[in-house]
């Protein structure tokens, strides 16, 4: 069985896009099993905020102007998928934590940023 993150990083693999190069084979194939459409999401938009803030887990040897791009692409992507079920809540709650991630970097309260995903990841899961 595959995880979100597999998922994720083969959808990337398989676009046609300048991140499509960058992506690191897990070595794990995605299998029929789909994951969870909520998992999916939430591995897209951390691993925006990990390409804005962090190292990425899925993408190597990229530069630092492809790395604000991919992050931006895979904020969206999320995102989209969250508009795409209907969910408008969980959209506000994404939202809501990439502002919030955001401003703590500025502050440079970077060691808070944690605590709010495991809430997010909640708050949206129910």
């Amino acid at each position: 069985m595959s995880t979100a993150l597999d998922a994720l990083a083969e959808q990337l693999r398989s676009e046609d896009t300048p991140i499509a190069a960058h992506v690191i084979d897990t070595g794990v194939p995605v299998g029929s099993e789909a994951p969870d459409d909520y998992a999916l999401v939430m591995e897209a938009v951390r691993e925006g905020y990990l390409l804005h803030y962090r190292e990425s887990r899925v993408l190597e040897g990229y530069d630092e102007d492809l790395a604000l791009l991919a992050g931006d692409y895979l904020y969206a992507l999320g995102l989209d998928r969250l508009a795409a079920l209907g969910d408008t809540g969980a959209v506000a709650v994404l939202s809501e934590l990439i502002a919030r991630c955001a401003q703590l970097h500025a502050e440079g309260r970077a060691d808070e940023v944690e605590p709010l995903w495991v809430e997010a990841g909640r708050r949206i899961r129910g």
